[in-house]
């Protein structure tokens, strides 16, 4: 039997959902679901968007006839979700390729500040910081290039989640691709659901870090890396 095609009475949302509750995959905000995805639906997802987004516009009484500044808002809104805020549930992951470890490096790499932005999943609201990621290759160990770092790391925050989720997923991609000897993955990060509604503090940030294999273990590593990156 063919899969359902969508209609004008079915929405691409639906058909989306449908295709994963059949295949029985989890699609929680911060996962990907690219896989799921067929060609053009994308766009199909930014119209629905749109309408959605419209619709909320109109319920917060909103004059987007006769408000210039809100006129083409709602398409504005959707193609920004989904092409830009949350593209790393819809597209993915990028090409990591890696090369062997020849000349036996064994020495802690750092890499970042890398900047980061992502969205809180309880409120939608900006989630802005820095990730440093510390690598300590041994000679099994695959190598990437320092880009492809920043890439990944922009492909797992691309997406509404929490922070604390957020860096230990990251983590865990850096982990099974490089397989090194050890991994620290640290996030310090501005909270706009704190800063801009709630309790409204503008000075509290959040920090989290992730300590793998030598970095757990070996407290002069950890403190070489915390140190080096506080420098930073």
């Amino acid at each position: 039997m063919s899969e359902q095609k969508p209609s004008k009475q079915q929405p691409i949302s639906e058909v989306i959902r449908a295709r994963l509750k059949a295949k029985k995959v989890r699609f929680h905000a911060n996962d990907n679901i690219a896989a799921h995805i067929e060609p053009g639906e994308l766009d199909g997802l930014v119209d629905e968007v749109s309408e959605k987004v419209q619709a909320l516009l109109e319920s917060l009484v909103i004059d987007t006839e006769n408000d210039h500044n809100t006129r083409n808002t709602s398409r504005r809104v959707a193609k920004m979700y989904v092409n830009e805020v949350f593209n790393g549930r819809y597209v993915a992951p990028p090409a990591l390729t890696d090369f062997p470890n020849i000349s036996r490096l064994n020495e802690l790499m750092i890499i970042g500040p890398i900047s980061v932005r992502s969205a809180c999943s309880h409120h939608l609201c900006p989630i802005m910081g820095r990730i440093w990621i510390g690598v300590l290759p041994d000679k099994d160990s695959a190598l990437v290039g320092l880009s492809k770092y920043a890439r990944l790391t922009e492909w797992v925050m691309s997406r509404p989640q929490i922070q604390e989720e957020a860096v230990v997923e990251l983590a865990n991609m850096l982990e099974q691709k490089l397989k090194p000897a050890g991994l620290a993955v640290v996030m310090e990060a501005d909270h706009f659901c704190m800063q801009w509604r709630g309790v409204k503090d503008n000075d509290s940030k959040m920090i989290n870090s992730v300590m793998r294999g030598d970095f757990l273990e070996n407290s002069n590593l950890r403190r070489e890396f915390l140190s080096l990156i506080e420098k930073r």
